[in-house]
């Protein structure tokens, strides 16, 4: 395309503008099934191949533990939250080897 003829795409124009559209297309559905493919095999994983080193494994709990905590204390269940405080305090033992 020239300057002068700006609105008016040849022939050549037009397949490369189509050409480049489809490959963004692919890659866009080659990415979506990708996407698709990984999720899949994380809802069949066992995680607990994963070998994660102990720390990891405390911080994971600790935050699960604090979200579980605070959804308690919204719901004003004191008790469970005691119960939950206890597990809490075994997690920090775990973490505090790590500092």
């Amino acid at each position: 395309m020239t300057k002068d003829n700006i609105n008016k795409m040849t022939e050549k124009d037009l397949n490369s503008l189509a050409n480049k559209i489809v490959s963004r297309m692919l890659k866009v559905k080659t990415v979506d099934d990708w996407f698709k493919h990984v999720e899949m095999q994380a809802i069949n994983y066992d995680y607990s191949q994963l070998k994660l080193h102990e720390e990891v494994e405390a911080l994971g709990e600790a935050a699960k533990l604090m979200t579980i905590m605070n959804i308690l204390q919204e719901d004003e269940e004191y008790e469970k939250c005691a119960i939950i405080k206890e597990r809490m305090n075994v997690v920090n033992k775990i973490l505090k080897k790590y500092k």
